[in-house]
């Protein structure tokens, strides 16, 4: 089995309600980590997004790619000395939301200020990507009440969550636990998060389909 110290920098990663949040504080509490976060609060225009997303995808993905992109190189630039750390996203994600969310002049555009900032961010050694029904996301969503998040629609949901899929159906960059979250709580539920945490200890290559009851490689 592997250690604790294998992973050294892990990601969680998956749709908006899916709990990746929650669980990469969990786990790097536990791993004795650094704890890296998404800022999403601090973009002012992501609210104007979810009111009206033709309006707002733009400047709130731009935001988002710069604020990514300076967070995470500042990590690279450190890794020398690098404690282990777990975060709640992957940089190339950014690209899986602007292509969602960006009609093609806007894309275009976002794709040449991408290739601009020579962006050098550190490879994760391991990836859990959190899976789930859009019912159990938007319920997730409702429950944990932030105001500019009752905007969201169930399409944008529903496109997010197919993107999710088909960006992680192709994903080769790191090891990748792929976790069916829809059933499991390992918030709340200590024999859940137990026996999250034992698979992902587990984790060194490949991938892997984990279920609450049952694992099985793919």
């Amino acid at each position: 089995m592997a250690s604790e110290a294998a992973h050294k920098y892990l990601v969680v990663e998956g749709p908006i309600g899916v709990g990746k949040t929650s669980l990469a504080r969990r786990l790097a509490a536990s791993l004795s980590a650094q704890l890296v976060l998404e800022q999403a609060a601090q973009n002012p225009f992501l609210e104007r997004f979810y009111r009206n997303p033709r309006a707002g995808a733009l400047p709130a993905q731009l935001y988002f790619l710069l604020q990514r992109a300076q967070q995470l190189a500042a990590l690279k630039q450190a890794d020398l000395f690098a404690p282990t750390r777990v975060a709640d996203y992957l940089f190339e994600k950014d690209r899986l939301f602007a292509r969602v969310t960006l009609d093609d002049a806007e894309y275009a555009l976002y794709e040449q200020l991408y290739a601009k900032l020579d962006i050098q961010v550190p490879k994760p050694d391991l990836v859990v990507y959190l899976q789930a029904p859009v019912d159990v996301l938007h319920e997730r969503i409702l429950r944990r009440g932030v105001d500019y998040e009752q905007y969201i629609e169930r399409q944008y949901l529903e496109r997010l969550n197919e993107a999710y899929a088909r960006f992680f159906h192709e994903f080769d960059g790191a090891p990748l636990l792929i976790v069916n979250a829809a059933s499991i709580d390992p918030i709340a539920n200590q024999r859940d998060y137990d026996e999250l945490l034992a698979a992902i200890k587990r984790m060194t290559r490949g991938r892997l389909y984990y279920n609450p009851l049952r694992s099985r490689a793919i």
